[in-house]
């Protein structure tokens, strides 16, 4: 009596070289395309950050201006309190006399 292997796996058939060479320009042709949404959504993200840095620029023009007007406004307090205490100095010195 004759046994059959009811587990054995069919022989695979064998691949021509023209058929493995359109998959793998299949491949190729997918992988293109994923590079090129890849590289669109980078150009988007760079144009974004492009945006993002100009702002970040106007916006450091703007605390540079706000900044030289703060010193400009302690350099002249400071002189008016120096000018306060020679009064004080001179009223003192006046009261003393």
């Amino acid at each position: 009596m004759a046994e059959t292997r009811r587990d054995a796996a069919p022989l695979p058939f064998p691949d021509s070289p023209e058929r493995r060479l359109r998959r793998a320009l299949a491949r190729l042709d997918t992988a293109l395309a994923e590079q090129r949404t890849a590289v669109a959504a980078l150009r988007g993200e760079l144009g974004a950050l492009d945006t993002a840095i100009a702002g970040l620029g106007r916006g450091l023009v703007g605390v540079e201006a706000a900044l030289r007007g703060a010193a400009k406004d302690s350099e002249r307090a400071g002189e008016a309190a120096r000018e306060l205490s020679r009064t004080a100095d001179r009223l003192a010195e006046a009261a003393g006399a």
